[in-house]
């Protein structure tokens, strides 16, 4: 297990020539994302009345720059452009700078993001969005007037400069601020429609949505996205998007399994798996799986950790078990504390290299195995991760460095024993020596930078993550670490009135919680109360669903809000049921909601459920694939009526 070094004491991406600028407004911040631009020529403030206090006084636009601490433009943006006291001159004179962590605060960035995504669609004719994400706001009503995401220091990609940008808006701002602040309402007021809550459904809906017809709409749906060749759904770049595949599992059958199948053993024999260390990369830039954008996200690794434990409970296959099995293992390794929390992310470069920690080129790869004593493994090993091939990654940022090797398996494990005509047994006594040696050469090299902060929503995919591979695959110690993650969250990160706190770092809990913070930490107590037996966390979840209804609940329509109400730093609150890298706050406590009152037998809980699925059912019948999550949810719902008694509608 590991601590991150603090990005106090080792910035990872600032150059020496930024550090030599005084601390800005960021400096006293606990996220190493802001942390990383605390010392930039530019005047960060963090999101906040301050910074919002000193645009109305100064009358001038807010500029909002979000990201995060692995997001490698968000580094490059930096380094072209944030360090630049030419640029920085721009920013502090026309605008009050703002950096948002999106981390810490995914309400803004779900709502700048969607208005990004409004604003592309006016402007371009197509909706488009991604991090850096650069929004300029009217200071009055909080309303972006401008959006986009990263821009070059010099026009191209089609894309202006940044301070050719710079100079259009703050020359727009100044000559025509009503024009602008219309603007900004015009987008806001889209954007606010796209967060309000649907036309009310009623009972038949809760209950329509969670039938077969819905649930085939949706299995077809994502069966026609599928790529037969490679696995996965659509094409390059590559994602995991766990709440797909999960869908399909739990609802599929017959050459619904063979495509899911196809897509879990694409990913766990690709570039994206970390072939020597174990755990997932963010995403494969290609079609093949093979070349990683090599972040490392804790929230993927928790998804997929379940994924494929439940894979293995489905079809028994040892390729899912170890996948699960590796996960696990390098998330006690690499991302938790001496104390048991989770840490949230490790950076994709290290030094400015893109996985330079975890690509090789053949001869570092024979030295390090015969200096281990290991000579007569380099040909198996060659032939394993494809070292005796061409190599399959050229780092596009830095086009004078040579070809390098993202290790990778060419087929499944057990078709490579045959091949090589030995027994499954031998192939993973020597494929284990040889992941060892190269392990521990790679830990000497310089190392990613991890952002070390908790999120107690990825610490509770994570702890279910590691509570499910324990159910499934008989490890006890991996759900021993689920209850030491999720009890770091119930004892340490609580704010005055017994509430969740988001984010814990350097001994400090911060950012009120949000819906898929209680949503997450429910679902870990009862996949830990299922693998332990110890049936108090049952209580736990019931405990945080119960503050979660306090919190988020509307109690005139029963739909859920992401965001407290207590935000008045926005100007619209948040709400979305879409599923993505990670299932929506509304889909995940409906599962909760649904699975501990299956449980308890608890039909007051299932009809508060029920009533927060039908006030959503039409939008979720316009794009039940988006929201597939919440289908589940209905359809677990479904179930749960007809096992307690309940009355079902007519």
């Amino acid at each position: 297990m590991k601590e991150a070094s603090s990005p106090l004491e080792r910035p990872a991406h600032g150059s020496e020539a930024s550090l030599r600028h005084p601390a800005n407004g960021l400096a006293g911040s606990q996220s190493p994302y802001l942390l990383q631009h605390a010392h930039n020529p530019v005047a960060w403030s963090p999101w906040g009345p301050d910074a919002i206090a000193e645009a109305r006084r100064r009358g001038v636009p807010l500029f909002v720059s979000i990201g995060y601490s692995t997001c490698y433009w968000c580094h490059v943006m930096e380094r072209e452009s944030f360090e630049s006291v030419v640029v920085a001159g721009h920013l502090n004179a026309g605008f009050v700078p703002v950096k948002v962590d999106r981390e810490q605060r995914p309400d803004v960035d779900e709502l700048m993001m969607t208005a990004c995504q409004v604003f592309t669609q006016l402007t371009e004719g197509r909706s488009s969005g991604g991090w850096p994400l650069n929004v300029f706001l009217d200071p009055d009503s909080l309303e972006p007037f401008f959006c986009g995401t990263y821009f070059p220091p010099q026009t191209a990609f089609g894309r202006p400069s940044f301070i050719e940008l710079l100079g259009a808006v703050s020359t727009a701002w100044s000559q025509d601020r009503a024009g602008m602040a219309d603007q900004a309402r015009r987008i806001a007021d889209v954007v606010r429609r796209q967060m309000a809550l649907p036309t009310a459904g009623d009972a038949v809906d809760a209950a329509a949505l969670g039938n077969e017809e819905t649930v085939s709409q949706v299995s077809a749906a994502l069966m026609r996205m599928s790529d037969p060749t490679n696995g996965g759904f659509g094409g390059a770049p590559k994602f995991p998007t766990p709440p797909y595949p999960r869908f399909l599992l739990e609802t599929g059958t017959g050459s619904v399994d063979q495509v899911l199948r196809h897509t879990l053993d694409a990913m766990a024999i690709g570039g994206i798996f970390d072939q020597v260390g174990g755990g997932f990369h963010r995403y494969a830039v290609d079609a093949t799986w093979t070349v990683p954008h090599f972040e490392k996200m804790l929230y993927d690794n928790g998804q997929l950790a379940s994924l494929y434990a439940d894979a293995f409970r489905r079809w028994g296959d040892p390729l899912h078990a170890e996948t699960a099995r590796r996960t696990c293992e390098y998330v006690i390794r690499e991302m938790t504390s001496e104390d048991g929390r989770f840490l949230s992310a490790q950076d994709a470069e290290v030094a400015a290299r893109e996985g330079a920690n975890y690509v090789w080129t053949p001869a570092e790869a024979r030295a390090e195995l015969e200096r281990a004593g290991c000579a007569d493994d380099v040909a198996f090993a060659f032939r394993l991760y494809g070292l005796d091939g061409a190599a399959n990654f050229k780092d596009p940022h830095h086009p004078d460095a040579p070809a390098v090797h993202v290790v990778r398996l060419s087929e499944r494990p057990d078709a490579l024993a045959r091949v090589m005509g030995i027994s499954d047994g031998e192939f993973r006594t020597r494929r284990a020596r040889i992941d060892a040696v190269l392990l521990a050469a790679r830990m000497l090299r310089p190392q990613p930078m991890t952002d070390d902060k908790t999120i107690a929503a990825w610490a509770g995919l994570m702890a279910e993550g590691l509570a499910d591979a324990s159910d499934a695959l008989g490890v006890r110690h991996f759900v021993d670490a689920a209850a030491r993650g999720i009890s770091f969250v119930l004892e340490r990160m609580r704010s005055k009135d017994g509430g969740l706190l988001r984010t814990w770092r350097n001994g400090t809990a911060s950012v009120d919680a949000f819906l898929e913070d209680y949503a997450h930490m429910a679902n870990a107590c009862l996949a830990i109360a299922h693998a332990s037996g110890d049936w108090r966390w049952r209580d736990e979840a019931r405990l945080l669903i119960t503050a979660a209804e306090l919190r988020f609940l509307d109690p005139v329509s029963g739909a859920w809000f992401d965001s407290p109400a207590t935000a008045p730093d926005l100007f619209t609150r948040v709400r979305s049921v879409d599923d993505g890298a990670m299932p929506s706050g509304t889909s995940s406590i409906l599962r909760a909601m649904t699975a501990l009152a299956a449980l308890d037998r608890d039909t007051a809980m299932l009809a508060r459920a029920q009533r927060a699925i039908a006030a959503i059912a039409p939008a979720l019948r316009e794009q039940p694939v988006a929201a597939c999550g919440t289908v589940l949810a209905a359809r677990r719902l479904v179930t749960a009526l007809r096992e307690t008694g309940s009355d079902l509608p007519a």
